[in-house]
């Protein structure tokens, strides 16, 4: 879709589909507007459905004019409450009332209410990402017709917007090739699938690529990541894909994202309502965090190193699997018992934030579907995440606010780190029930060197919609890439000056 800012008033855009956000009263009068441009009468028919402008309402009605053939209205709720999140809804939702129309579609919504700039960029990308649509393993797609072209309507040109329109087709792509990710199946995406997508970012866009085979990974004691796959005839990868930027460095961060392309539970075998079909979202943390490099290895940041790590592999059951009881031993030497193989998320993890520490990083952010107790906590539209630093929790939570994705802190309470004591071995991989996402948190941070900052982002709740919500479409919603790549351009020397 091409995206453009246009100067043009609502009132003499000629193109196919007309969308104006409309605030409670409509202040900037634009029903009469439109009942003068067009020759009809909206305010009653209006009144019969029932619209008032409120946040989350929208209409359409066909119009018979050879300039613009569909007037979409989008409700915005008072003109003094309206936020990002507003635009976003509203956005989303004028591209589903175009589909089916092919042409251009003109959006007009309050800009001034927020900043412009981060209004049109949030609204651009909600219309680009609400109308994907996957038809990849259909053996007859179906024909889809949408506007080619998004016309962003009523604001003077400016550098400093089209400087912001630069950067959402790169997001955009980002989050669309981790939606493509989760949503493929397990026989589809496998370790090697995600090496190779790995190779694809780096070959088109000029980044370094190391992955690490079984015996690498073997070499470097990776006890608790391989233990994982003994079961699985698919050999695992070991991910690492780097972004430098042209010119100095003044910082280095590592994101980490759980590669479980099937998880099966092992021997503690999902059964009943865990969703063992669905377990091909497992790598939802390794999606974000492939999908956040193909954003940053085309938007250049400047002075931040960007290290991604990916322990991918398959959970499954075969006489060589790990047994409920074995131990293993991880790459910094700590000993665990696994009394659960599947909490086996948190033993790749282990061994990936032990190789991310030894990159001396600033920081480290890991992301994974880890943890059905943070789905009972936040449910599926928030995700938890877990840090002991507060200036890197306030830097993710306003990465995630602009983004429009839910991140919710949860505590890092130590007390509960007992519950990971084991007679024989160092640590177990699971706790008591209560408190699961939380001992999850604590389990992980036994791997990271203590003098980095470090945060843990569960996204077991977020990475996945069966209805469908705001831009996001039915299935994988590439949850946590517009975040991080958010929070990575904000280390940059620009943004902290």
């Amino acid at each position: 879709m091409q995206i453009s800012l246009s100067s043009a008033q609502a009132q003499a855009w000629s193109g196919t589909v007309l969308a104006l956000g409309i605030t409670e009263g409509d202040p900037q009068g634009w029903i009469p507007a439109m009942e003068e441009r067009f020759s009809i009468s909206l305010s009653e028919w209006l009144e019969q459905r029932k619209f008032s402008g409120k946040c989350g309402e929208s209409t359409s009605l066909q119009l018979l004019n050879p300039h613009c053939t569909c007037l979409v209205l989008l409700g915005m709720g008072p003109l003094d409450s309206v936020d990002i999140n507003g635009f976003r809804q509203a956005a989303a939702a004028a591209a589903r009332a175009s589909l089916e129309q092919s042409g251009s579609l003109g959006l007009s919504l309050p800009w001034d209410a927020v900043d412009p700039a981060e209004a049109m960029t949030a609204a651009a990308q909600a219309v680009r990402l609400a109308l994907y649509n996957d038809q990849r393993f259909l053996s007859k797609p179906e024909a889809r017709v949408h506007p080619g072209r998004l016309e962003l309507l009523g604001e003077p040109l400016s550098n400093s917007l089209d400087s912001a329109l630069k950067a959402v087709h790169p997001v955009c792509a980002g989050v669309e090739l981790a939606r493509e990710l989760v949503a493929a199946p397990p026989n589809s995406v496998t370790p090697s699938t995600l090496a190779d997508s790995a190779a694809q970012i780096a070959n088109e866009h000029g980044l370094e690529l190391k992955v690490l085979e079984r015996s690498d990974c073997e070499a470097r004691g990776m006890g608790s990541y391989l233990s994982v796959c003994q079961g699985s005839d698919m050999d695992p990868k070991f991910i690492h894909l780097t972004y430098r930027p042209s010119g100095p460095t003044s910082r280095r961060i590592v994101l980490v994202g759980k590669g479980l392309t099937f998880d099966s539970g092992g021997y503690n075998l999902k059964v009943g309502g865990a969703q063992i079909d669905m377990m091909k979202f497992d790598m939802g943390g390794s999606a974000a965090v492939l999908g956040a490099m193909r954003s940053i290895a085309e938007l250049r940041p400047n002075g931040v190193e960007v290290h991604m790590l990916v322990a991918s592999c398959e959970n499954m059951i075969n006489g060589s699997a790990v047994h409920p009881g074995d131990i293993v031993t991880a790459s910094n030497g700590t000993t665990i018992e696994i009394n659960n193989t599947d909490a086996e998320g948190r033993l790749t993890l282990a061994d990936a934030l032990v190789y991310a520490s030894e990159l001396e990083p600033d920081a480290i952010v890991d992301i994974a579907t880890l943890t059905g107790a943070c789905v009972v906590a936040l449910g599926d539209e928030i995700a938890g995440f877990w840090t002991e630093n507060n200036s890197l929790a306030t830097a993710l939570e306003s990465a995630a606010a602009d983004a429009g994705e839910g991140l919710w802190r949860m505590p890092m309470h130590h007390p509960y780190r007992k519950g990971l004591k084991s007679l024989l071995a160092d640590l177990k991989n699971t706790g008591p029930r209560p408190g699961g996402s939380i001992t999850a948190a604590l389990f992980l941070k036994e791997f990271v060197q203590s003098s980095i900052e470090w945060a843990h982002i569960d996204i077991a709740g977020t990475v996945w919609s069966d209805k469908g919500r705001g831009m996001d479409p039915p299935g994988a919603t590439g949850y946590g890439v517009r975040t991080l790549v958010n929070w990575v351009c904000a280390q940059t020397p620009q943004a902290e000056t």
